[in-house]
């Protein structure tokens, strides 16, 4: 008798356990309020940016630098935990002289709405589209982390000049399997970012860095991406750094400084 009760109980832990995990997974993906508690100060010459969705949310963003007709403007989109002035001000730092924007994901303050993979894919649109009735410019999107898949999203849907990748994956699905094998992901996930299948038959230019001791998208994550992408014009890897450490290293910003040159062609690439 004692063995069934031994396996009632496990039977019961492992319920609970994927319960919570199954709960919990919004808050996981998406730390608002966390990338809300790390807002930094902007300099005096950052223009707050605002637009309203289809579905009536508002989005708010920032924009750093000045508009070059001769330079693109670079569109960020940055990890799961980072805000749009974060975002913005570390591009403004890589890329001076450079328009750089980068809005607060839909859910994080003081951008509305609730937080979920689709509306954030979706939301990239709705920002590319505003910028371009500007009136329109050349644009090169950056993700980073999560934000990769987004960038990937907009890329695959908009005419951008452009594509950074950074510490990117195949696919929410098969991360969630890594960090939670013990679950049935494949029911239990909500949210889905299927990078891979974004870039495929994608012509626009695309660069990839990654980061060699990334724990949190492990380099198998990643691989696939590489035979994917058909136009991977800039493939590094920064050997030494980790999933959050990355961005203080030399070698990151020699990387992206790399990436964006090999986009700045005197004139803008013709599209099939």
């Amino acid at each position: 008798m004692w063995f069934v009760y031994l396996i009632l109980g496990i039977s019961l832990l492992y319920a609970a356990l994927v319960s919570v995990a199954a709960l919990s997974q919004t808050r996981m993906l998406f730390p608002a309020q966390m990338a809300a508690a790390n807002r930094p100060n902007l300099p005096p010459s950052a223009e707050r940016l605002e637009l309203t969705t289809a579905d009536g949310v508002r989005l708010i963003g920032v924009r750093l630098g000045s508009r070059s007709d001769l330079k693109p403007a670079l569109l960020g989109f940055g990890g799961n935990a980072w805000n749009a002035e974060a975002m913005g001000l570390y591009l403004h730092g890589l890329f001076p002289d450079h328009e750089v924007i980068a809005f607060h994901y839909r859910g994080y303050p003081p951008s509305g709405g609730q937080p979920s993979a689709k509306a954030l894919l979706e939301d990239s649109l709705a920002i590319f589209d505003r910028l371009q009735q500007e009136p329109a410019r050349r644009v090169v999107a950056v993700g980073f982390s999560i934000g990769s898949g987004v960038a990937a999203y907009l890329a695959r849907h908009r005419p951008v000049d452009g594509l950074v990748l950074v510490t990117p994956f195949d696919s929410l699905k098969a991360l969630a399997r890594e960090h939670f094998p013990w679950a049935p992901t494949g029911l239990l996930l909500r949210h889905h970012m299927p990078t891979i299948d974004l870039v495929k038959d994608q012509r626009t230019s695309t660069a990839l860095i990654a980061a060699g001791r990334d724990t949190i998208v492990p380099p198998r994550r990643t691989e696939p991406l590489r035979t994917a992408i058909p136009n991977l014009v800039l493939d590094r890897t920064v050997a030494e750094a980790g999933h959050n450490d990355l961005y203080g290293h030399p070698a990151f910003a020699a990387a992206m400084r790399e990436a964006l040159g090999r986009f700045e062609a005197p004139a803008p690439q013709q599209r099939p």
